[in-house]
């Protein structure tokens, strides 16, 4: 993720905003007061399975408040103020605009412990230093599941649909997921994904996995940078997995991406994957 994980959100009567800092002076005498600038929603959510609150970040596309339509429901972890929201928000925002992705409404997680929420077990000794705790991804999933998706249900207009993108540790959660729990999205958005973890087994399975799902009708991007752990990329030997075990009905595409690094990969490789994976059906003839 981009942004540094310690600013805490602008809240204003449940609307996500971004305040004008207080040591600003008083406005000239004709000029208004500043006021907080709206993006979006923000509401909370007390969770049993993670036994926390936690805060949920909402983009509406422009002229959802207008219409009666449901929309698909694009998912993001790392999805705070202070993390990758607001730029997700603002390539959703200007894609839709100019009509090279269709509306989806944006939810962002805002984290509490991310390395826990992102990463499934480990057998290695040092990737358990990381956090306090790490392991956590298949509560975080059924926290999604059986909480997130119900209440983004009931809250908005929503069709079916659902996708997901997160990039680094939330990029190996994308990845997992997409093995594990494969039926809880249908498009699958993974940037330089952390596949390194637990001496990249979920890799070293990728095969096994595939071959015993001879059809899946989903969407998967892959993106990866030019730096990683280890001597291998294994973003791109996942793409190789999938170049010759991938099932009948899958939809996936590799972005390698070396001209980015993992601290800058994530905007390009969004706006790429949402004009590719995300793009406006083509009109019925």
């Amino acid at each position: 993720m981009i942004a540094t994980r310690h600013l805490l959100p602008a809240v204003l009567c449940g609307l996500v905003t971004i305040a004008a800092p207080s040591s600003h002076a008083a406005p000239a005498a004709n000029a208004s007061a500043a006021q907080p600038l709206v993006i979006g929603e923000t509401f909370t959510l007390d969770s049993k399975v993670l036994a926390e609150t936690r805060r949920i970040n909402v983009y509406l596309p422009a002229g959802y408040a207008k219409s009666d339509a449901a929309l698909p429901v694009l998912y993001m972890p790392d999805g705070g103020m202070a993390e990758d929201f607001l730029h997700v928000a603002g390539l959703v925002q200007v894609s839709v605009g100019n009509q090279t992705m269709r509306p989806f409404i944006l939810v962002g997680i805002e984290n509490t412990e991310r390395r826990r929420d992102m990463t499934g077990p480990t057998e290695n000794a040092k990737d358990k230093t990381i956090a306090p705790h790490v392991g956590g991804s298949a509560a975080f999933r059924k926290f999604i599941r059986d909480e997130l998706m119900p209440e983004v249900k009931r809250r908005y207009r929503v069709t079916d649909e659902n996708a997901i993108v997160g990039e680094s540790l939330a990029g190996l959660f994308v990845v997992e997921t997409f093995f594990y729990e494969p039926d809880l999205f249908d498009i699958y958005i993974a940037i330089d994904p952390s596949l390194w973890w637990n001496d990249h087994k979920l890799v070293d399975g990728a095969a096994a996995s595939l071959y015993a799902r001879p059809r899946l009708a989903k969407s998967l991007f892959l993106a990866s940078s030019s730096e990683f752990i280890g001597d291998v990329d294994q973003t791109k030997v996942l793409a190789d997995i999938l170049k010759a075990d991938a099932p009948a009905g899958v939809r996936w595409h590799y972005e390698p991406m070396p001209e980015e690094k993992h601290g800058t990969i994530y905007h390009p490789a969004a706006l790429k994957a949402f004009r590719m994976m995300l793009a406006p059906k083509p009109a019925a003839k």
